[in-house]
């Protein structure tokens, strides 16, 4: 059949339908912890699927794929074994800078949550970060390259002035917030800080002779994105119902979370036992806890890391970070 005899509208549909075919299953990574719950939330009420339905891809499957930090899920969006990544911010700016300007461009989605990440101490001689000694060791999840581990280079340069950034690295330890919070609380480990997350800071303030000693929110000078999501540039052009669908079910989860706590932390406790659901509810209730798409403070960490040579790209604002959809948000 020529194209003259099928007529225009035989030739539109013909060139369109392969050029406009979105993905029929996205792959989302995501990782253990309430820092998650909107995902938890969208997974537990199908929302990404009904908002794609509504927006007229009936039937898309929708993959969680759990994996093990940020070098592991920023791999894995890189190989497309995965579409979209999730973690914290330390682990996405890197990607960022690395691949700016290039066919395999990354930027943020969104902003997943905002919390207080804290650090513990069981010691009793320490109050603050200068009463540390070589006797203390801190844990966190991987050491230079978490957002614990930079939120701490961060408070230990206003601790001990600029250039100084790295003067308590020597005495961290990568470790697994479970492993780290079993460690402080047999008193008879190395380990006598933890820089973690919740629920584990909570559970470990109610340690014997556990105090905060700082925290992220008090670092950044004000609330700080815990954990984002990012993709590349190519996936958002090829997919853009799907990856729409994405930051409006996103939005429908945070919603939902603030006008219904209780629910929210039955989903929390049923998509990661282990955690009581009376102290889900109170992180979640906690005011400094925050379910937005926002970016917060974003920027200040991409500022720190260009500063210290960590990334090697200059974000001029929050939005150089984030794809456009978000841009009218009055993120930073």
């Amino acid at each position: 059949m020529t194209f003259r005899k099928m007529g225009f509208a035989g030739m539109a549909v013909l060139l369109a339908g392969p050029a406009f075919a979105e993905v029929s299953e996205l792959r989302i990574s995501q990782q253990f912890g309430i820092g998650y719950l909107p995902l938890q939330v969208a997974r537990n009420q199908g929302l990404i699927e009904k908002q794609a339905a509504a927006l007229g891809i009936a039937g898309l499957k929708v993959s969680y794929v759990t994996l093990g930090g940020g070098a592991s899920t920023n791999d894995a969006l890189l190989a497309d074994a995965i579409d979209i990544g999730t973690g914290g911010v330390a682990a996405f700016l890197p990607l960022w800078a690395k691949t700016r300007g290039t066919a395999l461009e990354v930027r943020g989605v969104a902003a997943l949550t905002a919390m207080p990440i804290a650090l513990v101490s069981t010691n009793p001689a320490v109050k603050s970060l200068k009463d540390f000694s070589d006797k203390d060791r801190i844990a966190l999840p991987s050491v230079k390259i978490s957002i614990q581990a930079v939120t701490l280079q961060i408070a230990a340069e206003k601790a001990f002035g600029p250039g100084h950034a790295d003067k308590l690295d020597a005495l961290t330890v990568s470790m697994k917030h479970p492993d780290a919070y079993a460690a402080l609380a047999s008193g008879k480990s190395e380990i006598t800080a933890h820089f973690g997350g919740p629920p584990f800071q909570q559970q470990e303030l109610a340690l014997p002779n556990a105090r905060k000693i700082t925290d992220s929110y008090e670092a950044l000078e004000g609330p700080a994105t815990f954990n984002v999501a990012w993709a590349k540039a190519s996936f958002r052009a090829k997919n853009p119902t799907v990856y729409k669908a994405f930051i409006a079910a996103l939005e429908q989860a945070d919603a939902l979370i603030a006008a219904h706590p209780e629910q929210a932390a039955k989903i929390s406790v049923t998509e990661e036992p282990g955690v009581a659901e009376p102290l889900a509810l109170s992180i979640i209730t906690d005011p400094n806890s925050k379910f937005t798409t926002t970016p917060l403070s974003v920027g200040k960490y991409a500022d720190f890391l260009y500063r210290t040579g960590a990334i090697k790209a200059k974000a001029e604002s929050w939005r150089d970070l984030f794809f456009p959809d978000i841009h009218q948000q009055a993120g930073s």
